[in-house]
């Protein structure tokens, strides 16, 4: 019983938590946009990345430099 719930509470969140998206599909389905936008929401994150890996490996070059990357 407490398993069931668990698993049930699990698949509610992962309902509420994607349910934008699950409402994009179905609103950009009919439209004749509908691809271009998908597509567009993949390059806003693809940008994103890119941004954040490109200030993670600036941050690395600098305690490289500074020679404080290895110190425990």
């Amino acid at each position: 019983m407490i398993a069931s719930n668990i698993f049930r509470l699990i698949g509610d969140f992962f309902t509420w938590a994607f349910g934008p998206f699950e409402w994009m599909r179905n609103s950009l389905a009919r439209a004749d946009y509908g691809w271009w936008v998908s597509n567009g929401v993949n390059w806003l994150f693809c940008l994103v990345l890119l941004v954040l890996f490109w200030y993670w490996m600036k941050e690395s070059r600098r305690f490289l430099k500074e020679g404080t990357e290895d110190r425990a």
